[in-house]
């Protein structure tokens, strides 16, 4: 059987002073995720709100995806009764 499934993430981004926040949600239809990422711009650099706002979301991605595998790890051990070893 053939299924396809979508799950859009959606991210946001704050700038407060130095700093760029970016929040990543995904709704699975099981479990809502939510990853959180940050980056700083030392004060002496040139402003380049871009640069700032891709690190905060690859930040907020990536932990993201480590809740969904931690997720998927819990799931995999609540079926097998035995330690699953996942990795990114």
């Amino acid at each position: 059987m053939t299924a396809i499934d979508s799950w859009p993430v959606e991210i946001s981004l704050r700038e407060e002073d130095v700093k760029t926040l970016a929040k990543a949600q995904l709704t699975t239809g099981r479990s809502d995720l939510t990853g959180h990422g940050l980056a700083r711009r030392n004060p002496d650099d040139q402003e380049v709100t871009q640069i700032g706002e891709e690190v905060a979301a690859a930040r907020a991605l990536s932990d993201l995806a480590h809740q969904l595998l931690s997720d998927a790890a819990e799931q995999i051990e609540s079926i097998t009764h035995q330690r699953a070893h996942l990795s990114l």
